[in-house]
């Protein structure tokens, strides 16, 4: 996957300009936003397993080394293999050897954001074996050669029509007249294609939504049961997850998937919570021969004891996307990498580096939606503020925006120099903004105005107002 994070501004531009996807992006902000609310509304201790699910996770990342360690021994117990991965390329080395020793030709891949994050799709195609998406989001643009624009809806981008016209190419053997206008009908296509794909696969691979220390478990939530045939038909099942999507029980991990399903998709619980443990046992009806957990830290680790540890909390349920005002705007391929909307805006810099992925956060309006609906209660907006810092020591931002706030930071040291120079400046400035009171153009923030839409001031500032209301509430005590 070719990396545009630092295109950023670019992808924005051409993104709003996009009719198709401005389209479908109303779909994000009239479905998602709604039914998460009514989930939440029919279930009064959701603010109570919100603090629960956080305090588990808190204490997980205080004690991983710990239960990393139990976690293994589990597996290990049930007959699975445990396999340490530090980078990506050590992941995919890893796949390739299991795959090369089970002579495997076709690999079904359950949806996992890991995977993409590796690129594992480009590798296995390069290493000749043959990769196939069964999630429906993500066969959709695997046919199509994109990588997901969502965590949990990857082909959220796309309409209908343009759905069709992808399966009338890739499917050959589609009749012509075959009625594929309604969703539906989109969906029986692509199952009776995929169906025969589970037949055929030599390996199975997912992801994993948790990893249960107690008994060596991997739990996989999804809602066409996809990722059931993925791991039971093939002779191998292989898990790829990240180190943090430890929990310590079943029990902990009972409590977030009641947080996840509703934030994430506003129902009650996925079609399908789908628990395994080791391969299959003597007197099991169906299950893998051989379980391999491929755990992945791929930097990770350096974020733990950091002011960035929070994020580490994630259980990818992509609400803070789903509220976004920005994301809503320019959906998730602008964001150039795997992680689209506010968690790519922190978690990006993190994995590539602030030097490639440093307009990410700054497309933010600070609103503080994404924080106010994470179920994790992620501090996703003082995250982004410490990039932007980070961002400003290295020097990596516009001389013009670094010395702007050297300058705004002189007077704001100054109270009587900045009050007496705003009072001044206010009229000014509100004149600028033409009679739609909107700038168009702004001395030194040309950057600002041409990417914002930014109202210009009215009346007095805020320092003048607060002074009268501090004298109005005096004189009504007196």
């Amino acid at each position: 996957m070719q990396i545009t994070s630092p295109s950023f501004k670019e992808n924005a531009r051409e993104a709003l300009d996009d009719e198709q996807l401005q389209r479908a992006m109303r779909h994000v902000r009239g479905n998602f936003v709604g039914r998460r609310q009514a989930a939440i509304d029919a279930l009064p201790e959701f603010e109570e397993l919100r603090d629960n699910a956080r305090a588990i996770k808190d204490h997980v990342l205080g004690h991983l080394d710990l239960y990393l360690e139990a976690y293994e021994r589990k597996v290990e117990e049930a007959g699975g293999t445990v396999h340490w991965a530090e980078t990506a390329a050590d992941a995919r080395g890893i796949v390739l050897d299991i795959c090369r020793m089970n002579n495997a030709r076709t690999v079904t891949k359950g949806k996992s954001m890991m995977t993409e994050e590796i690129e594992l799709n480009d590798f296995l195609e390069a290493s000749g074996i043959r990769p196939v998406e069964t999630d429906l989001g993500e066969y959709i643009i695997q046919l199509r050669g994109e990588h997901p624009s969502h965590i949990t809806a990857p082909a959220v981008h796309l309409n209908k029509d343009q759905v069709e016209s992808d399966f009338r190419r890739a499917h050959t053997d589609l009749p012509a007249d075959r009625d594929l206008s309604e969703p539906v009908q989109l969906l029986s296509e692509a199952r009776q294609v995929l169906r025969q794909k589970y037949f055929e696969a030599d390996v199975g691979i997912t992801g994993a939504n948790f990893l249960v220390a107690e008994t060596g478990s991997s739990i996989i939530v999804t809602n066409e049961g996809n990722g059931d045939l993925t791991q039971t038909l093939p002779r191998v099942h292989i898990v790829i997850a990240s180190i943090e999507k430890i929990v310590p029980t079943l029990d902990d991990a009972a409590q977030i998937v009641r947080v996840l399903a509703r934030s994430a998709t506003g129902q009650d619980m996925t079609a399908y919570t789908t628990v395994s443990t080791g391969p299959r046992r003597a007197n099991d009806l169906d299950g893998p021969q051989d379980y391999h957990v491929i755990l992945l830290d791929n930097g990770r680790t350096s974020l733990l004891g950091t002011e960035f540890q929070d994020m580490l909390r994630c259980i990818r349920c992509g609400a803070c996307m789903n509220h976004c005002p920005v994301y809503h705007t320019i959906g998730g391929h602008a964001y150039g990498w795997v992680y689209p909307g506010p968690i790519g805006a922190v978690l990006t810099p993190a994995l590539i580096g602030i030097d490639k992925a440093g307009h990410l956060p700054n497309a933010s309006t600070f609103c503080g939606r994404c924080e106010a609906v994470c179920p994790m209660r992620i501090p996703l907006p003082k995250m982004m503020r410490h990039w932007r810092e980070r961002e400003f020591e290295r020097g990596l931002n516009p001389k013009v925006a670094r010395y702007g706030l050297k300058f705004w930071a002189w007077f704001a040291k100054r109270p009587s120099i900045y009050r007496f120079v705003t009072y001044l400046a206010m009229p000014l400035i509100g004149v600028m903004g033409g009679p739609r009171r909107r700038f168009r153009f702004l001395p030194f923030a040309l950057g600002w105005v041409k990417y914002r839409d930014l109202p210009a001031p009215e009346g007095r500032t805020f320092l003048q107002q607060w002074r009268d209301r501090q004298t109005l509430n005096q004189d009504a005590r007196a």
